[in-house]
């Protein structure tokens, strides 16, 4: 995993999106066994109780569960991902249409540029 964070806002919630990302993308497939606390601290250099505090988010919102002698997992409850993606998208779009709003397009002039560039 490649890690970009910056300072802007709270790392954990940074964290906390790569990991979503990672798990919609397929990435981190339904399942997949996650590395420790302390491997993923090292790799996104940050402090493990930061990380801790991410996955255990994480598994609050039940993307992640932990099997007590052998680690945390992905979910593989496919409903829980396919809501999480739907979620990601639907803010993307929403923050598409409120800064084409902020351009003045309406909504025909939008979806003209959505079929002249996807």
């Amino acid at each position: 995993m490649s890690w970009s964070l910056d300072s802007d806002r709270p790392i954990f919630v940074q964290i906390i999106e790569h990991m979503e990302y990672d798990i919609v993308s397929g990435a981190l497939a339904p399942g997949a066994k996650i590395p420790s606390v302390r491997e993923l601290a090292s790799e996104a250099a940050v402090n493990p109780n930061t990380m801790q505090r991410a996955l255990s988010e994480m598994e609050r919102r039940r993307l992640m569960y932990t099997e007590r002698t052998s680690g945390r997992y992905v979910t593989d409850d496919e409903s829980v991902i396919a809501e999480l993606k739907k979620n990601i998208a639907a803010a993307a779009v929403d923050g598409f249409v409120a800064q084409m709003k902020k351009l003045g397009l309406d909504k025909e002039e939008v979806l003209d540029l959505l079929r002249e560039n996807y």
